[in-house]
Formats: C-alpha cells, structure tokens, sequence
C-alpha cells in the first residue's frame, strides 16, 4: 500500500515538476540568446468569444504570449501536433501513429525543419524561441490542465513549430500522403471564397474583404482567431494552431485571404530500377540511402524499434516501390524557408507596395491571396511557387511522370512576375472558390493564353458560378449585403436543372417520380434548415454520373452558364424516382426539412444544419458524413469567416464555427457554433475599450 502511493506520488509530482524544470531550462536558455522573457507589462486580454487580444511591450513579448494562448485554447491538439511533426508519434502513442510517422521521416520534415530554423534571421529566430518559450511557461504553471497522454512531448523546442508548419503546408496542403500512396493527385477535402470589393462596387464607397476558408473540423485543420498588438503590427485574424503567426489577417490599412488555389507543387516521377540504382539519362545512379530507427510503443507501454529505410533519387525521396519500379517524389520549396517571416511583414504592411514587397519573396507554397485596402485597391495574385517545367499541360503533369530522363526534372520556379495577378479591374470585383484564376472576375481580367498551359486547368465549377452570380448582379454592395450572401446556401446547380428536370419527372414518372415533381417546383432551391425539397435534390444528384448529365458540357465560351440540360431525361427521372422512395423509406417524407437530416455538433450541442457541398453550387460549404439513423454530421466546410469594411474606424465581423478552444471547459461551451446555425458572426473587438468592456479574463506577465 505505502509503495503504491508512493509510486502514485511520484508519478504525478514528476509530472507536474519535470515539465516546469524542462521549460524554466529552455527559457533560460532561450534568453540567454535572444531575450525572449517577455516583459512585465505584456498582458493577453480574452473576449467573451474566447478570442485572445494580445498586447506586447515588443515583439519577443507578444510571440511569447501568443505561444501561452495558444496553449490555453488548444493545449493537447497542439503539442499532439508537435508529436507528429517530430515523426516520434508511434513512440509515444502507439501503432496507429505509425504511418504518419513513415511520411514526415521519409519526407523529411524534423531534419530540413532544423536546418530551417537555423537559417532564420537571429530576430526573427529570437521570436520562435518566444513562441516555444510561451508554450512551456503555460505548460510548467497549468501542467494540471494538459492531458497525461501528450505530456511527454514537452518540453517543446522552436524547431518544432517548424516542423510543424513544414508538415502542414508542404506534405499536407501542397501534397499529402493519401494522394502519394494512391498515386493520384485527388485533393483533400479543403477549399474556400474569397472576395474582394472596390469602393466602385461598394455601397459605402470603400474597399471591403470577406475571407472564408473551408478546412475539416479537426486536427491540424483548425482555425484559431486572435489579435496581436505589439510594436509595428496591430492586426487580427486567424491561423491554423500551432503555427505562430497569423495567416489571413487585417489592420487598419489593409488585409488578405487565402484560399487553394488550383495549384501543382509535387510530382511523382516512375524510375526504372536498375541493380541497386535506378535509371537516369542513359546511366545507372546509385540511390542515396539511410536507415532511420522507429519506435513504436506497444499496448504494455514497452517500446518496439523498426529500421526504416530512405531512398532517395535526383527528384526527392522514393515513397513507393513495387513491380520492379520506384516512385519518388518532388515537391516545391523545400529550400524555402521564410513563410513564417514572410507572413508576419504582410500583417505590419501599411500599403500595397509593402504587402507585395513581402510577397515578391514566394517563401509560402501556395495559397491564393485576395487583398484589399483602405486606398481602394483590390487584388488578385494566384500565388505559389510554380515549376518551370519544359513541356506539358496541367492534365500531363497531373499523372505519373517519366524519371528516367533530366527533360522532366524542373529545378526553377517562376518569378513573381510570372503569376497570374490583377489590380483594380474595371469589375470592382474579384473572387475566388478554389477556381482557376481565369474566372476571378468579369469581363475576364486573366487570360489564360498568356501563360503556359501547365499553370492551372481550365474550367468554372458551381461555386464559383454561384459566386459571380452574386457579386455581378448586385452593384452596389453594402457590408451587410456581403454578410448575408457569405451565408447564401442557393444551390447554382438546382437552378440550371429543375427546368428540365421537373417537367421529365411529370412526362416520364410514376406516381412517387410526379409527387417529387411538385416538391421540387415547392422548392426554396436552397439548403436553409427548413428547406424542403434539398434533401430530395442532394440525394439524386449524388446518384447521377457527372460525366453523363448534362447535355450542353462546359464551355469556355459560356463559362457561367454551362454545362446545362439533361442528356438523358428518361435515366434521371428513373433515378429520382429510385431516390425518393429512399428518403420516404428512411425519414417518413419526401419533403423532410434539411436540417432534419443535416445537422452540426459539438459535445452536447446539436443542431439543425444550413450549407452543403460546394459541388451543389453552393456558396456557404458544409461537407457531411454519415451519422446514425440516416443523420448527417458535418465535419467540414465553413471553418473561420471575417467580413471586413475598410471604413474609417474599420468595421469587421467574424465567427470560428467550432469556437475559439478545444481544451475541455474552455470559453466558447458551444457559443459560436449557435451563431454558425443561425448565420450570425460576432463583432470584431480591436480597440482596447471595446475589449475590456466584453473582458473574459486578463493575464499579464
């Protein structure tokens, strides 16, 4: 008895201690090189929404207090992250880690981040240390409040936060695993809008932003929304946890969104195994190769060790082998290692030049940037770093492409000047729903015969139709007009096939096929939660082959009414009719509402949803999965939205859907998530009197 509660003592003292030892180590050590103690007064203020406003004496000051927020808010999600990014996730997790760990070492992420943290400048590096420093500070003083299992990572170290950010954006946006084991290039189920409106276009007259990024609701995914206030930067917005800087952010001048842009950066190139080589030019080349060590704990807490093996070609490292072939891998920017910094001058940018002085840099890998100011310009830039590559369409380079020859290799990325951009169009318009940059306004501003053909595809989904619709048939737009079209769940799509298909359906079907005529022509032709008629709609449109249905495909000519009509009426009533009988079987009602099926949930907060996929044409994206007793849940889409006017003070609203925190007991309880299932965003607290009036909690340091 007395051993056990000695053990039991011991175990939760050294769990408590070591990890304030650990940090008050780095600490000193972090500021024994760069300062990065943060003075007294430096203070982080919570609004009632769980958004941390945070004020530093300097730099230093405000990294390290976001590091501690960070914490706060996402505490066990972040350093879980960090695991991940170390490849050390199996050890300290177990076998399910296992394939996570293979990518980031084979890939690797922990090596490359090391070496990018050293080639920092020492101020820059100075605030990672900050950022790393926060991060242990919070987890030495509420040790009691981080989960037992993600513990052991602690203390976390600068190149971590690299890693991390390296893992996120290069081997999870720009490539991930799934489509390299696959061999596809499927992207993930991420997108996002994005406008930009001129004062010619605004009721107000002046220059307004609406970003609104669609990840999945979990994981790396998240989306935490703050404001740092320091010398030479007032700016609010969000970033994905973990990364230490704002990623979509405005000041008082200017601001930016991102959204995935139709962007190529990795390639997967098929040698010919030669021996123990592989076939380059004519010659045999030896790969280059190491054997790394695994750990993996197992279910008795003991540690099992596996060799890994890494090849690597002249086009990066082999991630597949099999029919006497490899598969290695390249991808854009590894050499690149400045987004971090990058990131933070866009935030303290005053003007345009400035912002696009940051971004002549090209350290991020993608994304692009819709950016607008209080001067009234507007912009458009299809960002990234692009490969120069000799030959070939987007649909060539998209496939598996020949390694045995340096005709395929690319080495140089396009210059800035290269990028499709606009400034300023005469639409006073710009938008982007992850579309090529050809259809960011009209009359067409980008043509795409003035770049190479491999730059981006050419085509206009729904969305993005839904999208123009919107922003061309309203000409003058005034900042609650953009907030509620943000919230707009009309679906393009029903609008281009009812009037075919309602009239098939009275021609061609039975009884069910005619009684789901006259509930589609009742219709609202949105997915609000009581719509009835969506659910009908969705589910048949699920069932249809896309590349059957229409009778008029998409043209380039016709961009934003194609493709139109149905090929074969006959066929898709037969499937409406074998999709109602479905959802009358499953949910008693051919008219059930859609938020009776679609629904959003968060601990014990479950609610009626309004939104759906963006293949429906739909402006306001919520992706589902299946639930129980035919219920869907959403675990994607409409993730953070700032609604931003450029007036004089700056007017701006926001929501993060799923709230501001993860951690167990946090702020938010679930508040933001009603407002999302209402359409309401909250208003953006910037200056220091709004704040203390809605004040949560201080903290000062």
């Amino acid at each position: 008895m007395r051993i056990d509660f000695l053990s039991r003592v011991y175990k939760r003292v050294s769990r408590r201690v070591l990890p304030l030892i650990l940090g008050l180590i780095l600490i000193l050590f972090v500021g024994s090189q760069t300062t990065a103690v943060p003075a007294k007064s430096t203070e982080i203020l919570w609004d009632t929404y769980g958004v941390p406003h945070i004020y530093g004496k300097d730099n230093q000051s405000a990294f390290y207090a976001f590091g501690w927020a960070q914490m706060q808010s996402h505490g066990d999600l972040l350093l879980r992250l960090y695991g991940q990014a170390r490849g050390r996730a199996a050890e300290y997790w177990g076998e399910e880690y296992l394939d996570s760990d293979r990518w980031v070492l084979t890939t690797g992420i922990p090596e490359r981040a090391r070496n990018w943290y050293r080639a920092q400048n020492p101020t820059f590096r100075s605030y990672l240390d900050a950022f790393a420093a926060g991060i242990n500070a919070y987890a030495s003083q509420h040790g009691n409040l981080i989960n037992d299992e993600v513990e052991m990572v602690l203390p976390v170290k600068p190149e971590d936060v690299m890693a991390h950010l390296h893992r996120v954006l290069h081997f999870t946006f720009v490539v991930n695993p799934e489509q390299v084991i696959g061999l596809s290039k499927q992207k993930l189920q991420a997108g996002s809008n994005g406008w930009a409106i001129a004062p010619s276009h605004s009721a107000s007259g002046n220059a307004m932003l609406l970003a609104n990024p669609h990840l999945p609701w979990s994981d790396l995914f998240l989306w935490y929304e703050a404001q740092i206030t320091a010398p030479g930067i007032d700016a609010y917005g969000a970033t994905l946890v973990g990364v230490p800087v704002l990623a979509i952010a405005f000041n008082d001048n200017l601001g930016w969104t991102h959204t995935v842009n139709t962007h190529d950066g990795w390639d997967v190139y098929e040698l010919t195994l030669a021996g123990n080589g592989y076939r380059f030019d004519g010659k045999v080349r030896n790969f280059l190769s190491k054997t790394l060590s695994l750990k993996v704990k197992q279910k008795n807490g003991s540690l099992q060790e596996q060799p890994l093996v890494v090849k690597t070609s002249v086009h990066g490292p082999v991630v597949l082998e099999k029919d006497n072939k490899a598969f290695a891998l390249r991808v854009v920017g590894l050499d690149r290692p400045g987004v971090l910094q990058q990131w933070w001058d866009m935030a303290r940018s005053q003007n345009l030049n400035e912002f696009e002085k940051a971004l002549k840099r090209l350290q991020l890998p993608m994304f692009t940037v819709i950016y607008a100011d209080r001067k009234g310009h507007i912009m458009h830039l299809f960002n990234g770093q692009v490969p120069v590559r000799s030959n070939g369409d987007f649909t060539y380079w998209e496939g598996i492409i020949p390694g045995n020859t340096s005709k395929t290799l690319w080495t140089k990325m396009h210059p800035y000047r290269d990028l499709p951009r606009i400034v300023d169009p005469k639409s006073g318009w710009l938008q982007n729903t992850n579309d090529p940059p050809w259809t960011t306004t009209f009359p067409t501003a980008i043509k795409a015969d003035n770049y190479p053909p491999y730059i981006a595809p050419r085509f206009m989904d729904f969305r993005s139709q839904r999208s123009v619709r919107m922003l061309d048939e309203d000409e003058k737009i005034s900042f609650d007009e953009m907030i509620a079209y943000k919230h707009s769940t009309r679906m393009e799509l029903a609008d281009r096939l009812l009037d075919d298909l309602i009239p098939a359906a009275r021609k061609y079907g039975q009884d069910i096929g005619r009684q789901a005529a006259n509930i589609l022509e009742a219709w609202d032709r949105q997915a609000n939660a009581d719509s009835r008629g969506a659910v009908l709609f969705a589910f048949w449109v699920e069932k249809m082959d896309w590349d059957q249905a229409f009778s008029k495909p998409w043209s380039e000519n016709s961009p934003r009414t194609t493709p139109d009509g149905l090929a074969n009426p006959k066929s898709a009533v037969a499937t409406l009719e074998a999709v109602a009988a479905q959802v009358e079987k499953t949910y008693g009602a051919l008219d059930v509402p859609w938020g009776y099926v679609f629904r959003v949930r968060l601990g014990d907060v479950d609610l009626p949803a309004n939104g759906g996929d963006g293949d429906l044409g739909i402006f306001r994206v919520l992706n589902f999965a299946p639930g129980k007793n035919g219920r869907f849940q959403a675990v994607a889409g409409d993730s953070y939205v700032a609604a931003i006017e450029f007036s004089n003070p700056v007017r701006a609203m926001a929501l993060t859907s799923y709230g501001n925190a993860s951690q167990p007991n946090s702020f938010d309880g679930g508040k933001q998530l009603q407002m999302f299932a209402k359409k309401q965003l909250h208003p953006v607290w910037r200056q220091r009197q709004e704040i203390l009036a809605h004040l949560q909690e201080r903290q000062v340091f």
